[in-house]
């Protein structure tokens, strides 16, 4: 596959090269690092200053500190889902997973019209025509990304292609070279880089590691690093803190590219993963507390321990080392870019995000205008390494709405004063949550989202939708 890509990204570069015409400078370039299954509070960066809950105990990121002082780090950042494949979805296309009707890994994606939605490299290149577009590591979705709008990539790539087996093994420390391949993705990547530079292209690229997710790898100069200090009371395991190091590094040589070429000055970098970190270390083993503290859960659940990412940008005119308290998730991405790269003149149908970006230009107002209001994330299954109830969550402002289906519970939390969802305030503000459960179901109604029935698990897949109960 690794060849496959390389010779496509041959001919291609062959085919820009003779187009001189198309050469531009002005539009900025977008690089955005997608990291798999890292914990808010997996690297050693603050997401909320002044709070050490909000970083890692034991893992070190010195390069992700580095971007997050040269740029904004977003203390209420989500992601769109607590799994991977609807949230890249989102990323991909600014809608929700409900709207997609995909809602966890595995299920059929023909209904998905992907080379026809408005998506992140489309919307790009149709504000600048000389857009080049290259998507790297992890696809984890249906589609190809080159039907998605991507100029180059690596295919269709899922899990197992970044080393992954779904066993105990895959709790256990392997010493090797390129650990999840971290490595020879940034060498990909930086060669893109150099070939955008080399013809005064303008370029979207997408890296998206298979790091942080089993199987844990690392290197032999990073797991000797970690043997060699002590322990965090929350993040103990040295092979995730030695990946983590590792994927740390990569993210290093990538600015060391860009720095390097002389295109910090027009180059937004975004980090952030595609969902919450794993509750526990290994697996499906019960915890009392999760590895997300002061979150609540984790990957598979919507508590912000599943939602809830790192996220980070640096770029022209970003303020630095700042915190936001933004609310933001992976659906803002596509408007948020669209606007920086100079917006469009109509924007695509049935998008869920919106733009953040005054946000990233200093305004002092951190709203975000979003079509319908607010923002759902909808789990409508059962899951037994997870909680094992269907719910789904409605956050509007500071307030969060979680409704689970399964006995109809509501409860209503104000992040602002309770991030680990602990005081349910459905009793104390009657309104405020029949409300929100209102504004929740209408949407899921609207846009035909999958429906709970009794027996719907996380492998199987015989949804109906709100529209045909409700």
């Amino acid at each position: 596959m690794r060849m496959h890509a390389w010779l496509l990204w041959v001919v291609f570069c062959a085919s820009c090269a003779s187009d001189e015409r198309m050469c531009k400078k002005a539009s900025p370039n977008f690089v955005v690092v997608l990291v798999d299954d890292q914990a808010w509070n997996g690297t050693s960066v603050e997401m909320v200053p002044g709070m050490p809950e909000s970083a890692s105990d034991f893992h070190r990121t010195p390069w992700l500190d580095s971007l997050a002082q040269s740029g904004m780090r977003f203390s209420n950042a989500r992601a769109s889902a607590p799994v991977c494949a609807p949230s890249r979805y989102s990323i991909q296309f600014g809608k929700s997973p409900a709207r997609i009707q995909l809602i966890r890994v595995g299920m059929n994606t023909s209904h998905i019209p992907h080379g026809d939605w408005a998506s992140l490299p489309k919307v790009l290149q149709a504000i600048d025509s000389t857009y080049l577009a290259a998507h790297f590591g992890k696809w984890g979705m249906g589609g190809t990304p080159e039907e998605v709008g991507y100029d180059v990539s690596d295919g269709p790539t899922k899990n197992a292609y970044g080393g992954f087996v779904n066993d105990r093994s895959q709790w256990e420390t392997e010493v090797v070279s390129d650990p999840k391949r971290v490595f020879g993705l940034t060498d990909r990547a930086m060669g893109f880089v150099d070939s955008c530079h080399a013809l005064g292209r303008p370029f979207f690229l997408q890296l998206s590691h298979y790091a942080v997710h089993t199987n844990i790898e690392t290197t032999s100069a990073s797991f000797d690093k970690v043997k060699g200090t002590e322990p965090g009371r929350r993040h103990r395991h040295q092979g995730m803190a030695g990946m983590t190091m590792d994927l740390d590094a990569s993210l290093g040589q990538l600015l060391a590219k860009v720095h390097e070429l002389g295109l910090d000055d027009n180059t937004y970098v975004i980090y952030l993963s595609d969902n919450g970190g794993v509750p526990n270390i290994p697996g499906a083993k019960k915890y009392d507390k999760s590895l997300n503290e002061p979150l609540s859960r984790g990957k598979w659940d919507a508590m912000e321990g599943g939602l809830r990412v790192p996220f980070v940008v640096s770029g022209p005119g970003v303020p630095t080392n700042v915190a936001t308290s933004a609310h933001v998730w992976g659906a803002d991405l596509l408007p948020t870019v669209a606007e920086l790269a100079g917006g469009w003149s109509e924007a695509p149908d049935s998008l869920d995000g919106g733009s953040f970006a005054h946000v990233l230009r200093g305004a002092q107002a951190t709203d975000v205008v979003r079509p319908n209001g607010g923002m759902a994330f909808h789990v409508p299954y059962q899951n037994r390494i997870a909680l094992n109830r269907a719910h789904s969550a409605w956050i509007s402002g500071h307030y969060k709405l979680l409704k689970f289906y399964d006995n109809g519970e509501v409860r209503l939390f104000d992040l602002e004063q309770d991030l680990g969802e602990t005081t349910n305030l459905a009793l104390k503000l009657p309104e405020l949550a029949q409300d929100m459960e209102a504004d929740l179901l209408a949407y899921l109604k609207q846009v035909q989202a999958p429906r709970w029935q009794e027996g719907i698990t996380w492998k199987n897949d015989p949804f109906r939708s709100f529209e045909s109960t409700h």
